[in-house]
This record gives structure tokens, C-alpha cells and sequence, in this order.
């Protein structure tokens, strides 16, 4: 039984290969349709400022969504998936991390190390939501407990996170990180000063920050969001290392969010998250086309935009019972 479920597994990630081919051109009009219009609507809610500071943040809501976009491009070529060339991903990658804040090296590794361990739970901690289980909850020290709560709420999980994440903690080098990585970040942030600069003197500093602050926020809360719902769903996956299965953790550990096509353009199919876990190197703009030929995919968790506000509740995972709980239910 085991070798037969085994070879199913195989069998679905051959079924997805088909669709990891790369195509230039729709990786350059994804580019344009994505880059041209930032540029636009950046420019446009500046000029607004002199109408409305509502219509400016309007506008830089709108943004934020193609910031948003730009994200899933740097995200395609962190997989190197956006070019078939590498160091056309390489650059087009540290270049859009740039305009997302994100160091392309640094990212690149802990977002590896995400797909490596995702769902498994003696392997939490790098590139991943901060999730304890039931069991840990109730072991944990009074300190541990408001960390935990504190970090789990959504005003600082969202509110504050973007601050914390984009602004931050991606501005530093990880512990231990090579050279190659060390010298990216460093070269991403002299990218982003001399970005923001070049708009200060283009707009000067006040205008800038009531255009880019909103702009910034709102991208980080709308990427934090996506990261975030699209594995803590109620009966989601999880298991120890040694039970633990890759294709199980892509299929059942990740969500299909059926977004309405305007949104789900806008954030570049990323809500075909299950595909994009069995199979990284299928470039965004393929993701629906390989779930849609894949039955077995069809049946992965799907979520929607009023269902996945339910995944606020949820702040535990359970293994007894296999899904994610509230606190209220770990307690003794």
C-alpha cells in the first residue's frame, strides 16, 4: 500500500512537469504589465496629493496590488523559474527585490528552506509562520505563552509586520550567510536609497512619504496575508520528519484561494499554491494551466476570500486531531 501511494505521488509530480517550461515573452509582458503601471499609479497618486489625500491613498491601494505583482515576478526568479537563464533571474530578481524591499540571496534561501520543511513539524523555523502545537502551547513558559499571543495577533501580525519584516529584518544579513548572499543584500540596499532618493529629489521628501508609506504598507499587509492563509487552513497537513511527505506537504499543507480573476491576476495565480508547491519551477503565469489539467490537484483545499478570514481563529495546531485549533481550545 505504501509503494503504491508512493508511486501516485510520483506520478503527479511527472503529470505537473509538462507545465515548468518557461516563456519568455509572457515572462516580459508579465514585466511590463506589472512595472508600467507601478511606475504610473505611483505617479498618479503623488499628482492626486494636490486634489485629495483620499484619492491619493485610493491610488496607492491600487498600487500596493502591483507591488504585490512585482513580488510573485522576484518570487519566479528567487525559483529561477521566470527566465531560463539564471543570471537573467538574477539580476531581473535583485532588481524587483529592490522595488519590494527584499534582498534576492537571503530570500532566496529561507524561501528554499520553506519548500524543504513546509508542513513538517521537526523542521519549523526558517522561512515560515511561527506555529506551536497544542502540546508545546501547554509546555510553554508564561513568557513563551504572550510572545506566542502577541506574535499570532493579527494588529501586530499584520499591522506592525510589514514594519518589522520589509523595513527591518531584511535590511541585515542572516547569521552565517556566504559572501554571495552578504554582498546582494548589501547591494539591495543601496538600490533602495538610491531609488527613494531619486524620487525625493523628483517629489521631495514629504510628498514621498505620503505616497510610498500607504503604497509599502498596504503591499507588505496584502504579501503577509497570501504567505500567511494560504497554509493555515482548519485541516490542513502536518507531520513529524520521519512521516513527513513533500507531495503530501504541496497538495494537502497548501491552499487553493479562488480569488476573483481581477485578484487573482493581481497577485500573479499565486492562490494555485498547491500547484506552486509541487512543483516551483512552474512559472506563475502556468499555474492554472497545470491545476486545471490535473484532477488530483482539483481536489486540494480550496479557500475563498470570505472563507480564509476564518484562518484568523485559528493559532494551534493539533495532532491529535489533526487540524488547527483557537487558544481557547488547548486550554486543560
Amino acid at each position: 500500500m505504501a509503494k503504491q501511494v508512493q508511486q501516485k505521488q510520483l506520478q503527479l509530480k511527472k503529470d505537473v512537469s509538462p507545465f515548468e517550461n518557461t516563456d519568455t515573452r509572457r515572462s516580459v509582458r508579465q514585466l511590463f504589465t506589472s512595472l508600467v503601471p507601478l511606475a504610473a499609479l505611483w505617479y498618479g497618486s503623488y499628482l492626486s496629493l494636490s486634489v485629495s489625500f483620499i484619492l491619493s491613498l485610493v491610488i496607492g491601494v491600487v498600487a500596493a496590488g502591483f507591488v504585490l505583482r512585482t513580488f510573485i515576478i522576484f518570487h519566479d526568479c528567487c525559483h529561477m523559474s521566470f527566465f531560463r537563464n539564471r543570471k537573467l533571474n538574477k539580476i531581473v530578481g535583485t532588481i524587483t527585490g529592490a522595488i519590494t524591499l527584499t534582498p534576492f540571496e537571503q530570500w532566496k534561501y529561507s524561501h528554499a528552506m520553506h519548500h524543504a520543511t513546509s508542513s513538517n513539524l521537526d523542521k519549523r523555523g526558517i522561512g515560515d509562520i511561527w506555529i506551536l502545537t497544542v502540546e508545546e502551547y501547554r509546555a510553554a513558559s508564561v513568557w513563551k505563552k504572550l510572545q506566542y499571543r502577541i506574535y499570532r495577533n493579527p494588529i501586530v501580525m499584520f499591522g506592525l509586520g510589514p514594519i518589522y519584516i520589509f523595513l527591518l529584518l531584511y535590511r541585515f544579513n542572516r547569521r552565517g550567510a556566504k559572501r554571495k548572499e552578504r554582498i546582494n543584500t548589501y547591494v539591495t540596499n543601496l538600490l533602495i536609497v538610491l531609488l527613494y532618493a531619486a524620487l525625493i529629489l523628483l517629489v521631495g521628501w514629504k510628498a514621498f512619504l505620503l505616497v510610498q508609506v500607504p503604497i509599502f504598507w498596504f503591499s507588505g499587509v496584502f504579501g503577509i496575508w497570501l504567505f500567511y492563509v494560504q497554509h493555515q487552513f482548519e485541516e490542513s497537513y502536518f507531520e513529524k520528519d520521519d512521516e513527513w511527505s513533500y507531495v503530501k506537504a504541496a497538495v494537502e499543507g497548501s491552499s487553493y484561494y479562488k480569488l476573483p480573476k481581477l485578484l487573482q491576476w493581481m497577485s500573479g495565480n499565486i492562490g494555485f499554491h498547491h500547484v506552486h508547491h509541487l512543483s516551483p519551477k512552474v512559472p506563475n503565469y502556468r499555474l492554472e494551466e497545470a491545476h486545471n489539467a490535473t484532477p488530483p490537484l482539483q481536489q486540494a483545499t480550496t479557500i475563498t476570500l470570505r472563507t480564509s478570514l476564518a484562518s484568523l481563529r485559528f493559532k494551534l495546531w493539533d495532532e491529535a486531531g489533526r487540524r488547527f485549533v483557537r487558544f481557547r481550545d488547548a486550554v486543560l
